[in-house]
């Protein structure tokens, strides 16, 4: 039974986001409209459109739901491996998923501030890195010091999270 409705499901979603089906809606909502006249705008004629479009409204909701619900499944479980063969990821953040609101934005802060640290380490190699390199290299009078800006990781780093900002 859950092969068939996952099946079911999945052949649903995929048909009713597609642009036929989309044109197909606006078919019916074109030909109940130009029909409005014939009925004279009567209660049932609106009743028509409104019962059809909470009906499919509220089984969609399922069907999206359950794909939704399986995606996000199988993306966890590709992380949690991912992080699981991975030498250098921590085992910790397996399964965070089911974590309250306030642990994952405490985990998310504790990783930011790693990040910001590991940005500054960075930086600062690089400048030991150029300082070392102008200590070596004679200096030219005609060439002037340039500084190197930080890289698109750096900037990504410390820009954090989007939701942060």
């Amino acid at each position: 039974m859950d092969k068939l409705f996952a099946k079911f499901a999945n052949v649903t979603a995929r048909a009713t986001g597609s642009p036929p089906a989309f044109l197909i809606c606006v078919g019916v909502v074109l030909a109940w409209a130009v029909s409005g006249p014939i009925f004279r705008f009567s209660e049932t004629w609106q009743l028509v459109i409104n019962t059809g479009t909470t009906i499919v409204t509220f089984l969609m909701v399922f069907l999206i739901q359950n794909t939704q619900n399986r995606d996000s499944l199988a993306l966890q479980t590709k992380l949690d491996e991912l992080i699981r063969a991975s030498t250098e990821a921590e085992d910790a953040f397996i399964g965070i998923e089911k974590l309250t609101d306030k642990e994952l934005e405490a985990l998310h802060g504790r990783c930011k501030a790693r990040a910001e640290r590991h940005v500054q380490a960075v930086e600062r190699l690089s400048a030991e890195k150029a300082a070392r390199t102008r200590r070596k290299t004679p200096k030219r009078a005609s060439k002037p010091t340039t500084r190197k800006s930080p890289s698109s990781r750096s900037k990504a780093l410390r820009a954090g999270h989007p939701h942060d900002n």
